[in-house]
C-alpha cells in the first residue's frame, strides 16, 4: 500500500506553493477549515495569492491570518461580512474582490474538478455579477456564462482519511471541502483521523484520486459565534 501521508505539513506545502498562485480552501466560516494547512500557507511566505473560498474567516482566525500577513491580493467569495480587516483592505484598494453567488461558487469549483470549462446560470442576471459576462437566452430566460475554477492548490479538512487520500467528512463540516478538493491541481488534505488500511468505499466522499498530499490536522476547532442565552427547556 502506497502512502500520500507527510508528517510535516509546512515542509510539504512550501515545496509546492509559489507567489501568485490560485488557492481553493474548504470550509464555511470556521467550520471545517483546514487550520494546519492555512497556518502552513502563512508560514510559507507566499505572496500575491488569489484565494477561492466561501468566505475569509474572521479577524485573526482561519483565512484571516493570511490577510494579516498581507499575502492575499484577490479573493473570490460569496460572503465576507465577519472580517473587519478584509473590509479595510478592500476599501483601501489593497485587495481585489470578486463576489460569487454561493451556488455559483459551488458549481464553478465542481465544474473545474470535472473538466467543464464553463456553464450558463440565471443566477446574477441583471446584477453587477453579470457585468462583462456573456449572456444567452434559454427557453425565454437569460443566463450568464460562468467559468469553472481550476486552482493551483486546494486545501481541505476531513474527519477521516486513509493513506491513499480517500476522505470522509463529518456532518456540516463537509460544506465546500469536497468541491475545493476536486478543483485543485495539487490538493492537500488534513484529517482528524487517519485509519489503518482503506476506508470503506461506501463511506468515501472524496476519492483519493483528487488528493496528492495528506497530513494530520491540529485540534483547533474555533467557534465563530458563541451563544450566551440560556437554553430553553423542551
Amino acid at each position: 500500500m502506497s502512502t500520500k501521508y507527510r508528517e510535516d505539513a509546512a515542509q510539504a506545502l512550501a515545496a509546492v506553493v509559489k507567489d501568485g498562485m490560485t488557492i481553493a480552501v474548504g470550509g464555511f466560516g470556521l467550520s471545517g477549515i483546514p487550520n494546519r494547512l492555512i497556518t502552513a500557507l502563512r508560514d510559507s511566505g507566499a505572496r500575491n495569492l488569489t484565494i477561492v473560498s466561501n468566505n475569509m474567516g474572521v479577524d485573526g482566525k482561519g483565512l484571516g491570518i493570511l490577510l494579516e500577513n498581507k499575502q492575499v491580493s484577490k479573493v473570490l467569495a460569496s460572503y465576507v461580512g465577519e472580517n473587519k480587516l478584509f473590509a479595510q483592505q478592500f476599501l483601501n484598494g489593497d485587495l481585489e474582490v470578486e463576489f460569487v453567488p454561493q451556488g455559483t461558487l459551488a458549481e464553478r469549483l465542481r465544474a473545474g474538478g470535472v473538466g467543464v470549462p464553463a456553464f450558463y446560470t440565471p443566477t446574477g442576471v441583471g446584477t453587477p455579477v453579470a457585468e462583462g459576462k456573456e449572456v444567452m437566452e434559454f427557453d425565454g430566460k437569460q443566463a450568464i456564462l460562468e467559468r469553472g475554477i481550476v486552482a493551483d492548490i486546494a486545501l481541505v479538512r476531513a474527519h477521516q482519511a486513509d493513506s491513499e487520500g480517500n476522505l470522509r467528512y463529518r456532518m456540516t463540516s463537509k460544506n465546500f471541502n469536497p468541491l475545493a478538493a476536486m478543483s485543485g491541481k495539487h490538493t492537500f488534505a488534513e484529517a482528524e483521523e487517519i485509519v489503518a488500511g482503506y476506508l470503506d468505499p461506501s463511506l468515501v466522499e472524496t476519492p483519493g484520486i483528487f488528493v496528492k498530499t495528506l497530513v494530520d490536522t491540529d485540534d483547533v476547532k474555533d467557534i465563530e459565534q458563541r451563544t450566551v442565552r440560556p437554553k430553553q427547556e423542551a
